[in-house]
């Protein structure tokens, strides 16, 4: 049902003296209740695939030492998320617009569920000479699971959500993802205390993605709703889908969002996967490294919701993410610089919560930037072509960055438990980290330049507001 209008209020808005052919366009855009409770659910689907994504990366030495594989085998399980991605994520976003949030949000819900029990496999006996494989196998199934949430948000906004709630709840649902990073930042050093715990840890994951397909199996009943939100929600997903690619592929300021957002993304899914193994040669316990991850995403969560309800007002869409890139650009180097210190707690965490407050802050608005410069193409194209070429250029990342490393001999300061003699000098590796931060923000602060053309496609449409009680009402529009 919509939602009810306030006491004698009328969901016809004031429009002075607009005509009646107006007046019958505006009863055609309504909001519903249940969008916040979709919204819930794909928030908690996309945090729990996170959760199983960067479970292994802050106890990478234990679980190796416990399995017996190599820190090589270890990456991988990270890494394969972002090779999954490439060739499935054209066929994610052609999914979400052909057969709609519904069918996607179930397909993913249970693939990630199937995912997270397999990865129990490797702790049963029968299993002792295919760890890897199963641990493999389990990533896999969640990988696919995540080209299909993660290019989500926008579409749920778009098609849901009145215009001045898109970038507050596209805020929502994207930063649920990173929330999944420092749920599994603080929680897997938190259960792993010793390697005997680490069956502990692989079976406490599955409880969130138990939760999430148990939702969205049984409550996501509708892909769009029955009346849309706004003009722009009425004609989503007007271009099909290879026509929709190509318009992509030829529009100037998309491309250059999609390279240098995507190599940003690429970039943080490389720190992400990283960072205990960067920290740990310089004497860094788990422990930090995990409060690291954890001050890199809460702060990131609260710039998140700062510039989403500060974009949904003023709609500076470019000049926001022009800035965050910059301030972005000097955290880098800052932990280019500090990460390769012994002794500097205070400041490796502070630069880590600057990183994440200007880096990750973006990202939801970054999105919506996408979707506007390239609307009418649908919300999954236009943001899952985006996530496809960062997890390209996220795997070429966590490549050169492990190729640079140093093997230098003696111990020194390292707690890595698998340095036998050797540790890594990452020395070359943050300084390509940063090089690369670099050109991403010249070449977009630069070259990038659009103008919003959902927004221009709204131009003629206004929401008035209104409350019943304690619910938030939405206003009907005036032409």
């Amino acid at each position: 049902m919509p939602d009810a209008a306030a006491p004698g209020t009328s969901e016809t808005p004031i429009v002075g003296s607009a005509k009646p052919s107006a007046l019958s366009e505006l009863t055609r855009y309504r909001t519903y209740k249940r969008r916040w409770f979709f919204l819930l659910v794909v928030s908690l689907l996309n945090c729990s695939n996170a959760m199983l994504w960067l479970s292994f990366a802050p106890v990478a030495d234990k679980i190796a030492h416990y399995f017996q594989l190599s820190m090589t085998q270890i990456n991988w399980l990270s890494l394969i998320y972002l090779v999954i991605s490439i060739p499935f994520g054209i066929v994610a976003t052609w999914i979400l617009d052909s057969f709609g949030l519904k069918c996607s949000m179930i397909l993913c819900a249970w693939l990630n569920a199937i995912g997270s029990v397999i990865r129990l496999f490797p702790g049963l006996r029968f299993t002792d000479n295919y760890h890897f494989l199963c641990f493999m196998i389990g990533q896999t199934f969640c990988a696919l699971a995540q080209v299909l949430v993660i290019f989500s948000p926008a579409k749920l906004a778009a098609l849901w959500f009145p215009e001045h709630q898109r970038a507050t709840a596209n805020m929502i649902a994207t930063m649920s993802n990173p929330l999944g990073i420092l749920l599994a930042n603080m929680g897997s050093p938190a259960l792993v205390k010793k390697e005997e715990d680490i069956p502990l840890m692989l079976g406490f994951y599955i409880i969130p993605a138990g939760v999430a397909c148990l939702l969205s199996s049984a409550c996501i009943w509708e892909s769009i709703p029955p009346t849309p939100p706004s003009k722009g929600a009425a004609t989503s997903t007007s271009e099909p889908f290879l026509s929709g690619m190509w318009i992509l592929l030829r529009n100037k300021a998309y491309v250059i969002l999609a390279l240098c957002f995507g190599g940003g993304i690429g970039s943080f899914t490389a720190f992400s996967a990283l960072l205990e193994q960067i920290l740990c040669v310089k004497g860094y316990s788990n422990e930090f490294s995990g409060l690291c991850g954890a001050l890199f995403i809460v702060f990131g969560i609260i710039g998140a919701f700062v510039l989403g309800l500060f974009v949904d007002r003023t709609k500076l869409f470019t000049e926001v993410t022009k800035v965050g890139f910059c301030l972005t650009t000097l955290a880098t180097i800052a932990f280019a610089l500090v990460s390769q210190i012994q002794g500097q707690k205070g400041w490796i965490a502070v630069v880590c919560s600057l990183l994440g407050f200007f880096g990750f802050s973006i990202c939801p608005v970054s999105f919506e930037l996408a979707v506007e410069c390239s609307y009418p193409v649908g919300e999954g194209t236009s943001t899952g072509l985006v996530f496809v070429i960062g997890q390209i250029e996220g795997v070429i990342t966590m490549v050169l960055l492990q190729a640079l490393t140093i093997r230098r001999s003696g111990s020194g300061p390292s707690t890595c438990q698998l340095q036998e003699g050797t540790v890594l000098d990452w020395t070359n590796s943050m300084l390509l980290l940063a090089g690369l931060s670099c050109i991403y923000s010249c070449i977009f602060i630069i070259f990038f330049h659009t103008s919003y053309k959902r927004l221009q496609a709204e131009a003629d449409v206004t929401y008035k507001p209104h409350r019943a009680g304690k619910d938030e009402e939405d206003g009907a529009l005036a032409q």
